[in-house]
C-alpha cells in the first residue's frame, strides 16, 4: 500500500518526503467531550496514536470545505460551514507512515455538536482503503480521561489546547510550528 498515486493528495517533494495540505476538526460535544480517532502504522502495528478527524485537502477546495468533507467522510457528521470556528491551530507535522517520511501542513477548525449529534452512530462509509487499513477506533473522550490514558495523542499539546477552547474560541490561531510525530 502506498500514499502516492494519481488520485491521492500526496506529492513527492525535492527532499524526498511526501507532502500534503490537510484540514482537521476539533469536535466537541455539549459535555466537553473530544472526538478522536485511533490509528496505527501498518508497518509498525504496535505504534498507536490518537488524532483529530481530518485529512488531505483537494487542490480545488478551501481548508474549511476540506475539513467538512473529511468530517462527513470519516464520521458521517454533516455540518454547515457556519458551524466551524477558526482556524484555531496550525502546524506542520513530520512523521513516518507506510515506510515513508511524510510532511503535512495542518489547519485545525473547531466545531461543537449537540448531544444528539454526538449520540448518533459514527459512520465509516466514506473511509478510503488506507483509512480502513490503519484506523482502529473512533471515540469520545473527556479530557481528564485522555490525560490519564497511556495513549499517544497528536499534536501532543492537544489536551491543553482543547481545554483552552472549552469556554469558547478567542479568535486567536495557535501556530505549533514544525513537529515530529514519531
Amino acid at each position: 500500500m502506498t500514499l502516492e498515486g494519481p488520485d491521492e493528495e500526496w506529492t513527492r517533494q525535492a527532499d524526498g518526503r511526501l507532502f500534503r495540505r490537510a484540514a482537521r476538526v476539533v469536535v466537541l460535544d455539549e459535555d466537553d467531550r473530544l472526538l478522536l480517532v485511533q490509528g496505527h502504522d501498518i508497518d509498525e502495528p504496535t505504534q498507536r496514536w490518537w488524532f483529530t478527524v481530518g485529512g488531505g485537502i483537494a487542490p480545488d477546495e478551501s481548508d474549511a470545505a476540506g475539513a467538512l468533507r473529511e468530517l462527513a467522510e470519516e464520521t458521517g457528521l454533516i455540518l454547515d460551514e457556519s458551524r466551524l470556528e477558526g482556524p484555531v491551530i496550525t502546524r506542520t507535522a513530520e512523521f513516518p507512515f507506510l515506510g515513508d517520511v511524510c510532511r503535512q501542513d495542518e489547519v485545525f477548525y473547531l466545531t461543537r455538536v449537540t448531544l444528539s449529534e454526538a449520540a448518533a452512530p459514527l459512520s465509516r462509509a466514506g473511509w478510503t482503503d488506507v483509512e480502513t487499513s490503519f484506523v482502529d477506533e473512533i471515540r469520545w473522550w473527556h479530557l481528564a480521561d485522555l490525560r490519564a490514558s497511556a495513549g499517544t495523542v497528536y499534536p501532543v499539546e492537544l489536551p491543553d489546547l482543547v481545554e483552552s477552547l472549552l469556554p469558547g474560541w478567542d479568535g486567536r490561531c495557535v501556530d505549533l510550528g514544525v513537529q515530529q510525530d514519531d
